[in-house]
């Protein structure tokens, strides 16, 4: 529940106040998800001033269209997807960026022009090819920032199975883009 004054909101309330474009349903429910928003966000920038204008864009993006949520699935779950896009609107609108995937748990070099080999849209047609358990794993944990233990209590799996997943999906994933892409493999620096 969310606080504001002596008043706890649920998220239901908090939807309601926000959908009738009442200022403290509004301030709650930013005070409730910003932290969280803002820690989905800090994994593909570590610019702290780049975090919070990209999570306040996309919390003006919740409020603005709060009022098509229909109560399916976590409205935390609803808000993750709208401020990872307003990210990756601010990523596209900032080219000098590149488009961002974690394909690795860490940083490898890459060649200066290697990101012009494949295109985020190709990413996310193999992705499409994978298992549905593994992609669901791969895009909760990849792309929208949830960690194991959340992915596991969402999935109603184990922690180990949820890291099982996203490995064999991060394996899956570069086979296939090492072969319908050979300069994937060159750009990630494998022959």
């Amino acid at each position: 529940m969310a606080i504001f004054g002596k008043k706890q909101y649920t998220d239901q309330e908090l939807v309601v106040g926000c959908a009738a474009n009442d200022r403290r349903a509004q301030e709650a429910l930013y005070r409730r998800y910003f932290p969280e928003m803002l820690r989905m966000v800090r994994r593909y920038t570590k610019d702290e001033d780049t975090a919070i204008e990209i999570v306040n864009n996309g919390m003006m993006r919740v409020f603005k269209k709060v009022h098509t949520y229909a109560n399916k699935g976590s409205l935390e779950g609803w808000m993750r997807r709208l401020v990872y896009h307003c990210m990756a609107d601010y990523y596209r609108e900032n080219s000098r960026y590149l488009h961002f995937l974690v394909l690795e748990d860490h940083d490898q070099s890459v060649p200066e022009r290697g990101h012009e080999a494949f295109y985020e849209e190709d990413i996310l047609r193999v992705l499409g090819t994978l298992p549905p358990i593994s992609q669901e794993v791969f895009r909760l944990y990849a792309i929208e920032g949830y960690s194991h233990a959340e992915i596991a209590a969402n999935l109603q799996m184990s922690e180990g199975t949820s890291k099982w997943h996203l490995s064999t999906a991060r394996q899956k994933l570069r086979e296939l883009l090492q072969y319908q892409y050979p300069s994937f493999a060159l750009a990630a620096g494998r022959t």
